[in-house]
């Protein structure tokens, strides 16, 4: 969850993170004077996150459980944008937390890569799930049979995201993101044949 990182800011780097505003890069602001940072130095502290500090992350409540109870009727494949040398680390992580699924790492939008996994897998029922409204998009462009779930975890964050505009549906609690996403797996059809832009 997002706010660790923002107590990494706080104690390495002397960075105030204001998770409420706006794009990542104005999230971050230097104490002495409030200036936000540029996406280039957003990309940079985030490159120091991760791997090193991504322990301090914590399971989204109900996540685990969820993941545990669709893998019954789906390949959940995790699509991360963190670089290649994090692909261990997180599949590491996860697996702490009970969750051992296919982790694949990817840059830029998720469109393609997502449109790769329906062809390899070939099932007629896919769902995407991600937390940025870009996401959605490139999936909606690359990849429009998936049911595209929007999905903020975070409470203090979820507030100050819009929905994003190409997903169908806006969830942001894992329980009720399951059954929504077994229900998709029960119509068996993919979401070109079934439903409109976004819930």
């Amino acid at each position: 969850m997002v706010r660790h990182f923002g107590t990494w800011l706080d104690e390495a780097k002397k960075l105030d993170f204001h998770i409420e505003h706006g794009p990542w890069e104005e999230r971050i602001r230097r104490r002495d004077q409030g200036a936000p940072l540029t996406q280039a130095e957003m990309w940079s502290l985030l490159g120091e996150f991760f791997p090193a500090e991504m322990d301090r992350q914590t399971i989204v409540p109900g996540a685990a459980p969820a993941l545990e109870a669709l893998s019954e009727v789906a390949d959940i494949v995790v699509l991360t944008n963190l670089t290649d040398q994090c692909q261990q680390p997180r599949i590491e992580q996860l697996a702490r937390f009970g969750i051992r699924h296919r982790v694949e790492c990817n840059q830029g939008g998720k469109g393609r890569p997502v449109a790769d996994l329906v062809a390899e897998h070939g099932n007629p029922v896919t769902v995407f799930v991600d937390d940025l409204a870009v996401h959605h998009e490139s999936v909606a462009k690359h990849a429009p049979g998936v049911h595209r779930l929007h999905m903020v975890a975070e409470p203090r964050l979820a507030p100050s995201v819009p929905p994003a505009g190409h997903a169908h549906v806006r969830i942001d609690d894992w329980p009720t993101a399951q059954r929504w996403i077994a229900e998709r797996f029960d119509a068996g059809v993919p979401a070109d044949h079934t439903e409109g832009a976004v819930a």
